[in-house]
């Protein structure tokens, strides 16, 4: 991947922040958001809880800090701390759920804490529900065919 086409993507997700009033960096879609985590050129949070990912499936080498945990969806009170003991505010910082939702709230409170590079992965993991509200039929992650394990 050139350094082209990697300002083209990131430009492409800007615009798409600019055109939907985002407050944060913008959206990428899953395949974009592969091609910059595979070429070292962001870092992919995974915000999804421990079931989920252990359940559901993951993806290798990701960085996995919770949103939220529990029955309750609690929030997770050290988000940003452990986010900040991980990373530097100044990397480009993916951040992943399982429908595009938690990882919109990640990628906010990431930028209101200082980082300039955070950006939501569209469609999240497992995507958006069919008409039988089924996910995984439609659009995400794992229908994009990108790699993922499960344990």
């Amino acid at each position: 991947m050139t350094t082209d086409s990697i300002n083209a993507m990131l430009e492409r997700a800007d615009q798409r922040a600019a055109t939907a009033g985002l407050p944060y960096a913008g959206d990428v879609t899953p395949v974009e958001a592969w091609e910059l985590f595979r070429t070292d050129n962001a870092v992919l949070v995974d915000v999804r809880t421990p079931e989920e990912l252990k359940f559901v499936g993951r993806i290798p080498d990701a960085l996995a800090i919770p949103w939220a945990a529990g029955l309750r969806m609690e929030r997770n009170a050290t988000f940003i701390d452990d986010l900040k003991d991980a990373l530097d505010p100044s990397q480009v910082v993916l951040f992943l759920c399982r429908s595009g939702k938690r990882s919109v709230f990640a990628a906010i409170a990431a930028t209101d804490a200082g980082f300039s590079q955070a950006f939501n992965i569209l469609e999240g993991f497992e995507g958006d529900p069919d008409d039988q509200q089924q996910r995984g039929h439609l659009n995400g992650w794992r229908f994009a065919g990108l790699p993922w394990i499960q344990d």
